[in-house]
């Protein structure tokens, strides 16, 4: 059965259940960007899009083809504009799968850190520890734990390490004239894998105004990968934990070893 619109356009219950589904694929990626610098440019692009519908419908057709040479270059150059939000999307779309219980117990078995393999008791003790006497003595850090994303592109950019977890030698990997100090530390299972690494900075324009390089940092890896991110602020002392792209104040001690007991156990 037929639905007349506009007295010129016809539409099948197919037609509009794919309106539906594409509202609903609008909706999702609007979501996904909202609040980035990629905003804008999805939002001309799906203008674009509309108005190509519309001079189609209205049998215009020098501009239906100039649109349509427009949107099909347009592709490539989708791709390459939106190249961080996509490799973010599969990364989170990669995340799912692996933590998804059913159907992929083999990846599981490869790439899932044995949680009997060893005690974390011991390290969250030593990290919350040195992250509570660096708060107090106001020294800067950055603490990323990896989880089932593999970090070998940010190591990369950093000294590799490869050391046991130990208050001592990350109070002195942070400290002001270490060689070291400036950049983020990885932790990798129970071991510090690097130190002086590379993050990426989120592209949100949403970030508070008093957090700095150290919180955008951290906040751009957990929105890349499922890591977690600790902070210490170099001008308050303050602890901050970052996991999912949101912060967490940390208060006290006991709330940051809490943290670390279900992020690393």
């Amino acid at each position: 059965m037929y639905l007349s619109i506009l007295g010129f356009l016809e539409m099948s219950f197919t037609d509009i259940l794919d309106i539906l589904l594409l509202a609903i694929l609008i909706f999702i990626l609007f979501k996904w960007i909202r609040g980035s610098s990629a905003m804008s440019i999805f939002v001309a692009i799906v203008s674009l899009y509309f108005v190509r519908i519309l001079v189609s419908a209205f049998g215009m057709k020098f501009m239906t083809t100039l649109l349509d040479t427009v949107l099909d270059v347009g592709v490539v150059a989708i791709i390459v504009i939106f190249q961080p939000e996509i490799r973010k999307f599969l990364i989170q779309l990669g995340n799912k799968y692996m933590a998804n219980a059913k159907g992929n117990s083999l990846l599981k078995k490869i790439f899932s850190r044995d949680p009997q393999s060893a005690d974390f008791s011991e390290a969250v003790n030593e990290i919350a520890d040195a992250c509570n006497r660096m708060s107090e003595s106001k020294t800067g850090a950055l603490i990323v734990i990896q989880h089932k994303t593999p970090l070998e592109d940010v190591i990369s950019t950093g000294d590799k390490i490869d050391a046991a977890i130990h208050r001592r030698l990350i109070m002195n990997l942070f400290f002001k004239n270490s060689p070291l100090h400036d950049g983020a530390l990885v932790i990798a299972g129970d071991r510090i894998a690097a130190a002086r690494c590379t993050l990426p900075i989120t592209q949100r324009k949403n970030i508070p105004a008093s957090y700095g390089m150290r919180h955008k940092a951290a906040i751009g890896i957990t929105e890349e990968t499922d890591a977690d991110v600790i902070v210490v602020s170099e001008e308050t002392g303050k602890i901050a934990y970052i996991k999912a792209g949101k912060v967490t104040k940390i208060n006290n001690i006991n709330e940051l070893k809490l943290l670390l007991g279900e992020s690393l156990g």
